[in-house]
Protein backbone atom coordinates (compact mmCIF):
# COMPACT_ATOMS: atom_id res chain seq x y z
CA UNK A 1 0.00 0.00 0.00
CA UNK A 2 1.43 3.65 -0.73
CA UNK A 3 2.93 4.92 2.77
CA UNK A 4 0.54 7.96 2.49
CA UNK A 5 -2.74 6.07 1.89
CA UNK A 6 -1.59 4.06 4.83
CA UNK A 7 -0.66 6.62 7.13
CA UNK A 8 -4.15 8.26 6.05
CA UNK A 9 -5.86 5.55 7.60
CA UNK A 10 -8.53 4.74 5.55
CA UNK A 11 -10.69 2.38 7.34
CA UNK A 12 -10.90 5.19 10.30
CA UNK A 13 -12.11 7.93 7.27
CA UNK A 14 -15.60 6.57 8.15
CA UNK A 15 -15.68 9.17 10.96
CA UNK A 16 -15.22 12.29 9.10
CA UNK A 17 -18.10 11.10 6.46
CA UNK A 18 -20.56 9.66 8.55
CA UNK A 19 -21.28 12.86 10.62
CA UNK A 20 -21.68 15.15 7.58
CA UNK A 21 -23.75 12.72 5.62
CA UNK A 22 -26.23 12.55 8.90
CA UNK A 23 -25.81 16.29 8.69
CA UNK A 24 -26.92 16.78 5.09
CA UNK A 25 -29.67 14.13 5.56
CA UNK A 26 -30.86 16.39 8.58
CA UNK A 27 -30.84 19.58 6.17
CA UNK A 28 -32.78 17.60 3.33
CA UNK A 29 -35.22 16.98 5.43
CA UNK A 30 -36.24 20.33 6.41
CA UNK A 31 -35.89 21.58 2.94
CA UNK A 32 -32.09 23.49 3.51
CA UNK A 33 -30.17 20.91 1.91
CA UNK A 34 -27.29 22.59 -0.28
CA UNK A 35 -25.49 20.00 -2.61
CA UNK A 36 -22.34 22.24 -3.00
CA UNK A 37 -21.82 23.66 0.32
CA UNK A 38 -22.21 19.66 1.57
CA UNK A 39 -19.62 18.51 -0.63
CA UNK A 40 -16.73 21.84 0.18
CA UNK A 41 -17.96 20.50 4.14
CA UNK A 42 -17.30 16.90 3.58
CA UNK A 43 -13.80 16.98 1.69
CA UNK A 44 -12.96 19.82 4.48
CA UNK A 45 -13.67 17.04 6.85
CA UNK A 46 -11.74 14.59 5.32
CA UNK A 47 -8.61 16.43 4.69
CA UNK A 48 -8.50 17.84 8.74
CA UNK A 49 -9.26 13.49 9.25
CA UNK A 50 -6.18 13.03 7.12
CA UNK A 51 -4.32 16.10 8.65
CA UNK A 52 -4.41 14.62 11.58
CA UNK A 53 -4.00 11.51 11.29
CA UNK A 54 -0.16 12.72 9.29
CA UNK A 55 0.75 14.53 12.60
CA UNK A 56 -0.37 11.69 14.78
CA UNK A 57 1.91 9.41 12.97
CA UNK A 58 4.92 11.59 13.16
CA UNK A 59 4.42 12.94 16.64
CA UNK A 60 3.98 9.27 18.28
CA UNK A 61 6.80 7.81 16.58
CA UNK A 62 9.03 11.46 18.10
CA UNK A 63 7.58 10.40 21.68
CA UNK A 64 8.00 7.00 21.44
CA UNK A 65 4.23 6.18 21.44
CA UNK A 66 5.04 3.95 18.17
CA UNK A 67 7.55 1.46 18.81
CA UNK A 68 8.63 -2.32 17.60
CA UNK A 69 6.76 -3.56 20.64
CA UNK A 70 2.87 -1.57 19.93
CA UNK A 71 0.39 -4.11 18.31
CA UNK A 72 -1.37 -2.37 16.99
CA UNK A 73 -1.66 -1.93 12.59
CA UNK A 74 1.85 -0.20 10.79
CA UNK A 75 2.72 3.68 11.28
CA UNK A 76 4.18 4.65 8.22
CA UNK A 77 6.72 6.68 10.17
CA UNK A 78 7.78 4.35 12.39
CA UNK A 79 7.84 1.67 10.11
CA UNK A 80 10.48 3.75 8.20
CA UNK A 81 8.41 4.09 5.28
CA UNK A 82 8.19 7.93 5.68
CA UNK A 83 9.98 10.78 7.10
CA UNK A 84 8.66 12.56 9.97
CA UNK A 85 9.32 15.72 8.64
CA UNK A 86 7.65 14.18 5.20
CA UNK A 87 4.78 13.07 7.18
CA UNK A 88 4.16 16.59 9.60
CA UNK A 89 4.96 18.72 5.51
CA UNK A 90 1.72 16.74 4.21
CA UNK A 91 -0.58 17.06 7.23
CA UNK A 92 0.19 20.62 6.64
CA UNK A 93 -0.80 20.86 2.71
CA UNK A 94 -3.50 19.18 3.95
CA UNK A 95 -4.74 21.63 6.17
CA UNK A 96 -4.16 24.47 3.76
CA UNK A 97 -6.42 22.65 1.23
CA UNK A 98 -8.89 22.31 3.77
CA UNK A 99 -8.44 26.02 4.71
CA UNK A 100 -8.73 27.15 1.05
CA UNK A 101 -11.79 24.79 0.35
CA UNK A 102 -13.47 26.43 3.52
CA UNK A 103 -13.41 30.18 2.69
CA UNK A 104 -16.79 29.51 0.56
CA UNK A 105 -18.05 27.78 3.68
CA UNK A 106 -17.40 30.82 5.58
CA UNK A 107 -18.67 33.12 3.42
CA UNK A 108 -21.87 31.52 3.45
CA UNK A 109 -21.99 30.42 7.10
CA UNK A 110 -20.69 33.80 8.47
CA UNK A 111 -18.40 34.03 12.05
CA UNK A 112 -19.76 30.97 13.63
CA UNK A 113 -17.90 29.04 10.47
CA UNK A 114 -14.88 31.07 10.87
CA UNK A 115 -14.66 30.29 14.34
CA UNK A 116 -14.95 26.37 14.11
CA UNK A 117 -13.17 26.21 10.98
CA UNK A 118 -9.88 28.08 12.84
CA UNK A 119 -10.50 25.74 16.03
CA UNK A 120 -10.65 22.66 14.02
CA UNK A 121 -7.58 23.22 11.70
CA UNK A 122 -5.90 23.77 15.58
CA UNK A 123 -6.74 21.03 17.03
CA UNK A 124 -5.86 18.65 14.08
CA UNK A 125 -2.08 19.34 15.47
CA UNK A 126 -3.11 20.37 18.77
CA UNK A 127 -4.22 16.19 19.31
CA UNK A 128 -1.08 14.99 19.60
CA UNK A 129 1.37 18.03 18.99
CA UNK A 130 2.00 21.24 20.75
CA UNK A 131 2.47 21.91 24.94
CA UNK A 132 -0.80 20.54 25.57
CA UNK A 133 -1.70 17.41 22.99
CA UNK A 134 -5.27 16.18 24.01
CA UNK A 135 -4.25 13.05 23.26
CA UNK A 136 -1.71 12.83 25.93
CA UNK A 137 -3.97 14.59 28.56
CA UNK A 138 -6.29 11.87 28.62
CA UNK A 139 -8.85 14.52 26.60
CA UNK A 140 -8.93 12.18 23.19
CA UNK A 141 -12.54 10.74 23.56
CA UNK A 142 -13.83 14.50 24.75
CA UNK A 143 -12.39 15.89 21.53
CA UNK A 144 -13.22 12.94 19.25
CA UNK A 145 -17.18 13.25 20.53
CA UNK A 146 -17.14 17.03 20.02
CA UNK A 147 -15.55 17.55 16.47
CA UNK A 148 -16.24 13.88 14.98
CA UNK A 149 -19.79 14.18 16.37
CA UNK A 150 -21.45 17.30 17.65
CA UNK A 151 -20.04 20.22 16.10
CA UNK A 152 -19.66 17.94 12.51
CA UNK A 153 -23.18 16.95 12.96
CA UNK A 154 -24.84 19.88 13.73
CA UNK A 155 -22.02 22.54 11.73
CA UNK A 156 -22.88 20.46 8.12
CA UNK A 157 -27.01 20.77 9.22
CA UNK A 158 -26.13 24.81 10.10
CA UNK A 159 -24.02 25.27 6.56
CA UNK A 160 -27.40 23.98 4.80
CA UNK A 161 -30.05 25.62 6.54
CA UNK A 162 -28.47 28.73 8.23
CA UNK A 163 -29.98 27.45 11.89
CA UNK A 164 -29.67 25.47 14.92
CA UNK A 165 -31.71 22.51 15.83
CA UNK A 166 -31.56 20.23 18.48
CA UNK A 167 -32.05 16.98 16.42
CA UNK A 168 -28.86 17.97 15.11
CA UNK A 169 -27.36 18.34 18.45
CA UNK A 170 -28.60 14.69 19.26
CA UNK A 171 -27.45 13.33 16.33
CA UNK A 172 -24.00 14.28 16.66
CA UNK A 173 -23.92 13.45 20.28
CA UNK A 174 -24.71 9.54 19.23
CA UNK A 175 -22.28 9.72 16.21
CA UNK A 176 -19.71 10.85 18.10
CA UNK A 177 -19.86 8.94 20.85
CA UNK A 178 -19.48 5.47 18.69
CA UNK A 179 -16.55 7.61 16.82
CA UNK A 180 -14.86 7.61 20.22
CA UNK A 181 -15.11 4.01 20.40
CA UNK A 182 -12.39 3.56 17.41
CA UNK A 183 -10.52 5.41 19.62
CA UNK A 184 -10.99 4.41 23.07
CA UNK A 185 -10.27 0.62 21.29
CA UNK A 186 -6.98 2.09 20.41
CA UNK A 187 -6.41 3.04 24.00
CA UNK A 188 -7.26 -0.02 25.60
CA UNK A 189 -4.76 -2.29 22.95
CA UNK A 190 -2.24 0.26 23.40
CA UNK A 191 -2.22 0.69 27.06
CA UNK A 192 1.31 -0.63 28.23
CA UNK A 193 3.48 1.06 25.56
CA UNK A 194 0.74 4.19 26.00
CA UNK A 195 1.87 4.34 29.38
CA UNK A 196 5.87 3.41 28.27
CA UNK A 197 5.77 6.80 26.32
CA UNK A 198 3.83 9.01 29.13
CA UNK A 199 0.72 9.30 27.10
CA UNK A 200 -2.02 9.54 29.16
CA UNK A 201 -5.05 8.14 27.55
CA UNK A 202 -8.10 7.64 29.83
CA UNK A 203 -6.93 4.04 29.89
CA UNK A 204 -3.48 4.32 30.91
CA UNK A 205 -4.71 6.78 33.60
CA UNK A 206 -7.35 4.20 35.24
CA UNK A 207 -6.01 0.90 34.14
CA UNK A 208 -7.23 -2.09 32.53
CA UNK A 209 -10.90 -2.35 33.93
CA UNK A 210 -12.06 1.07 33.29
CA UNK A 211 -10.90 0.61 29.57
CA UNK A 212 -12.89 -2.09 29.16
CA UNK A 213 -16.04 -0.79 30.70
CA UNK A 214 -15.66 2.73 28.83
CA UNK A 215 -15.61 1.06 25.39
CA UNK A 216 -18.71 -1.08 26.16
CA UNK A 217 -20.25 2.28 27.74
CA UNK A 218 -19.41 4.07 24.81
CA UNK A 219 -21.02 1.37 22.59
CA UNK A 220 -24.55 0.97 24.01
CA UNK A 221 -24.95 5.19 25.30
CA UNK A 222 -26.02 6.04 22.06
CA UNK A 223 -29.01 4.06 21.63
CA UNK A 224 -30.30 5.09 25.30
CA UNK A 225 -29.95 8.12 23.91
CA UNK A 226 -32.36 7.05 21.44
CA UNK A 227 -35.07 7.59 23.55
CA UNK A 228 -34.54 11.21 22.67
CA UNK A 229 -35.58 10.77 19.45
CA UNK A 230 -39.62 10.00 20.83
CA UNK A 231 -40.21 13.26 22.10
CA UNK A 232 -38.93 15.28 19.54
CA UNK A 233 -41.00 13.61 16.92
CA UNK A 234 -38.46 11.30 14.62
CA UNK A 235 -39.61 7.73 15.42
CA UNK A 236 -37.49 6.48 12.44
CA UNK A 237 -34.78 8.05 13.83
CA UNK A 238 -35.61 5.83 17.20
CA UNK A 239 -36.08 2.73 14.86
CA UNK A 240 -33.71 2.29 12.43
CA UNK A 241 -30.51 2.34 14.25
CA UNK A 242 -31.78 -0.64 16.12
CA UNK A 243 -31.06 -2.63 13.88
CA UNK A 244 -27.16 -2.45 14.74
CA UNK A 245 -27.85 -3.24 18.02
CA UNK A 246 -27.35 -6.57 17.91
CA UNK A 247 -23.83 -6.20 16.25
CA UNK A 248 -23.18 -3.71 19.64
CA UNK A 249 -24.02 -6.10 22.07
CA UNK A 250 -21.31 -8.12 20.69
CA UNK A 251 -18.73 -5.83 20.85
CA UNK A 252 -19.91 -4.44 24.21
CA UNK A 253 -19.44 -8.26 25.07
CA UNK A 254 -16.05 -8.09 23.52
CA UNK A 255 -14.63 -5.26 24.79
CA UNK A 256 -14.86 -6.37 28.40
CA UNK A 257 -13.34 -9.36 27.29
CA UNK A 258 -10.98 -8.19 25.97
CA UNK A 259 -6.94 -7.41 26.71
CA UNK A 260 -4.85 -4.94 25.28
CA UNK A 261 -2.72 -7.50 23.29
CA UNK A 262 -3.77 -8.56 19.48
CA UNK A 263 -7.05 -9.69 19.15
CA UNK A 264 -8.28 -6.48 19.94
CA UNK A 265 -7.36 -5.26 16.86
CA UNK A 266 -10.66 -7.55 15.45
CA UNK A 267 -12.66 -5.13 17.60
CA UNK A 268 -11.67 -1.79 15.64
CA UNK A 269 -13.19 -3.37 12.19
CA UNK A 270 -16.13 -4.46 14.38
CA UNK A 271 -16.29 -0.65 16.12
CA UNK A 272 -16.17 1.04 12.73
CA UNK A 273 -18.78 -1.20 10.56
CA UNK A 274 -20.76 -0.38 13.97
CA UNK A 275 -19.87 3.33 13.70
CA UNK A 276 -21.19 3.56 9.69
CA UNK A 277 -23.98 1.39 9.81
CA UNK A 278 -25.64 3.40 12.99
CA UNK A 279 -24.87 6.58 11.51
CA UNK A 280 -26.15 5.91 7.88
CA UNK A 281 -29.37 4.23 9.23
CA UNK A 282 -29.70 7.13 11.44
CA UNK A 283 -29.17 9.74 7.99
CA UNK A 284 -31.41 6.88 6.41
CA UNK A 285 -34.52 7.98 9.09
CA UNK A 286 -34.17 11.69 8.41
CA UNK A 287 -35.38 10.70 4.85
CA UNK A 288 -38.17 8.94 5.36
CA UNK A 289 -41.86 10.62 5.83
Amino acid sequence: MNPWILAARPRTLGAAVVPVVTGCALAFSAGGFDPLTSALALICAILIQVATNYFNDAIDHAKGADTAERLGPVRATSAGLLSPRAMMTGGAVCLILAGVLAIPLVLHGGWPILVLGIVSLFLAYAYTGGPFPLAYLGLGEIFVVLFFGIIAVAGTFYLNTLALSSAALLAGLQIGLHSSVLLAVNNLRDLETDRAANKRTLAARFGLTFARRENASLVIAPFVLGLLWLPLGYLWAFLLPLMTLPLAWWLARACLEAAPARETNRLLAQAAALHAAFGLLLALAFLLP
